[in-house]
C-alpha cells in the first residue's frame, strides 16, 4: 500500500466576528496565546476562546467604521525557537488580510505568546498598530540577541501588563518597550496593578483600553486622554502608566 503524504499544515483566519462586512476599512487580527515549545496543532475552539471577548468587543465597537476582526489559527501551538512559528503565522495573516481586503490598515492584537507574535510581526507593511496584552517574552540572555524592536518603527504600539503576572514577566515587557521607545515615539505601556496573567480583576478596564487604542489607531478616532498622555510622556512615565480603576465607564473622547 502506498504511503500517504503527511498533510501540509497551514495557518488560517477564522470567520469574521460579528456580521459580515460589505465594505472593510480596517482589520484586527487576534493572536491567541501559545506555548514556548510544542509541535502540536492548537485546538481551534480553545484558541478562539482566549481572544473571543476581545474580538467581540472590538467588532462591536468598529461596526460603523467597517472593521473586520478575525482570529488567527496557527499551524503549531508552540513558538519553537528560531522557527518562530506564531510570528510567521501572524505575518501570513497580515498578508492574507491584504489579499482579502486590499490596502486597509491592520492591527495585530495578541495575548500572551500571541503578544510576542504581534510585536515580532509588526513590521509587515500593512500593519499600522500592535496591541500586546500580557506578552510572553524570553528571558534576556547575554549570549543571544534581544527581541527585535526596529520593525515597530512607524507603528502605534500599546502593551498592557499585570504587575503580578507570574507567567509572563512584566519587567521584560517594560524593557522591550523602553528599547522600542528609543526608535519609535508612538509606544506606550499600561500597568494593571495587582493583576495576574489573565487580567481577570480588571477585565472590563483592559477591554475598554484595547477598544480605545484600536479604534484610534485604525480609524483615526481621538484617543482617550490617558492614552494620549502615555504616548506623549517620556520614559519611564509613558511605559509604566497605571490603568485606572473604572477606565472606560466615563470615557470622554
Amino acid at each position: 500500500m502506498a504511503q500517504q503524504a503527511t498533510p501540509v499544515r497551514r495557518a488560517r483566519l477564522g470567520r469574521t466576528l460579528g456580521p459580515e462586512r460589505t465594505a472593510v476599512s480596517g482589520v484586527v487580527l487576534l493572536l491567541p496565546g501559545g506555548d514556548e515549545v510544542s509541535g502540536r496543532r492548537p485546538s481551534p475552539l480553545l484558541a478562539a476562546a482566549s481572544v473571543r471577548a476581545l474580538g467581540r468587543r472590538l467588532a462591536r465597537a468598529g461596526r460603523d467604521e467597517g472593521l473586520a476582526a478575525h482570529v488567527v489559527h496557527y499551524r503549531y501551538r508552540g513558538w519553537n525557537g528560531a522557527e518562530a512559528h506564531l510570528a510567521r503565522d501572524a505575518d501570513w495573516a497580515a498578508e492574507e488580510a491584504v489579499r482579502r481586503y486590499g490596502d486597509v490598515p491592520v492591527c495585530l492584537a495578541g495575548i500572551g505568546m500571541g503578544g510576542r507574535a504581534a510585536l515580532r510581526a509588526g513590521g509587515h507593511d500593512a500593519v499600522n498598530s500592535v496591541l500586546a496584552i500580557a506578552p510572553w517574552l524570553p528571558d534576556e540572555d547575554m549570549a543571544a540577541p534581544p527581541e527585535p524592536v526596529k520593525q515597530l518603527a512607524g507603528r502605534q504600539v500599546l502593551i498592557v501588563h499585570g504587575t503580578n503576572d507570574e507567567r509572563s514577566d512584566p519587567e521584560l515587557s517594560f524593557r522591550l518597550a523602553s528599547r522600542a521607545k528609543k526608535a519609535n515615539r508612538a509606544v506606550c505601556r499600561f500597568e494593571v496593578h495587582s493583576d495576574g496573567h489573565g487580567l481577570r480583576h480588571y477585565r472590563e478596564e483592559v477591554l475598554a483600553l484595547a477598544e480605545d487604542f484600536v479604534m484610534g489607531a485604525l480609524f483615526g478616532l481621538p484617543f482617550s486622554r490617558p492614552v494620549e498622555d502615555a504616548l506623549a510622556a517620556p520614559p519611564p512615565l509613558g511605559l509604566r502608566m497605571p490603568l485606572a480603576v473604572g477606565f472606560g465607564k466615563s470615557l470622554r473622547r
